[in-house]
């Protein structure tokens, strides 16, 4: 082997392992955060799972806050034969009228759970957030604006459009499962 062989060996050698001390240094000293997790979420702050659920995992109640009876339970049927768990279907336990498509309530627990539902009403639907629930269920209130729910197609566009689930204010996300 030639002498200017070994030489351009010893050079790309040293270049290597250069580089490999380089990143090692870099990864070591990273101080850059992710997302807050529990470890680092500050005191009175909710945990939220903002996991994106499949609607299997999804319960609801929905809720009629319009004046067309049985609206609650035509369209809890049509959420459960998509998959959805029903756990009640009614009026609106707070008595009012809402005039926009739908109204999602929710907590920590649900938000996820809740984007889901924005898309089956193509992003239509107001949402309220409570940080002081502490179940996982998303109350599905129907107002007088609904005609129907989006289609599977419909569903997909809309999630893709929507992206991932974004954090309530005052919250950290929770461990994925």
């Amino acid at each position: 082997m030639s002498f200017a062989r070994v030489r351009a060996l010893v050079v790309i050698g040293g270049l290597v392992v250069f580089a490999l001390v380089f990143v090692i240094v870099a990864m070591v000293r990273d101080s850059q955060g992710g997302e807050a997790t529990a470890t680092t979420c500050p005191d009175g702050w909710a945990l939220a799972d903002v996991q994106l659920r499949e609607a299997k995992d999804v319960r609801l109640n929905v809720y009629n806050a319009t004046d067309t009876s049985g609206l609650a339970t035509n369209i809890a049927d049509d959420l459960s034969n998509r998959n959805f768990q029903i756990e009640e279907a009614a009026n609106d336990p707070e008595g009012r009228r809402i005039d926009d498509v739908a109204v999602l309530r929710y907590g920590p627990e649900a938000v996820g759970s809740a984007h889901l539902m924005r898309a089956y009403f193509l992003d239509q639907a107001r949402t309220e957030y409570d940080p002081a629930r502490e179940d996982d269920i998303v109350d599905v209130v129907i107002g007088n604006a609904f005609r129907q729910l989006a289609t599977t197609t419909e569903v997909n566009q809309s999630l893709a459009a929507l992206g991932k689930p974004v954090l309530p204010p005052q919250t950290c996300a929770a461990p994925e499962d």
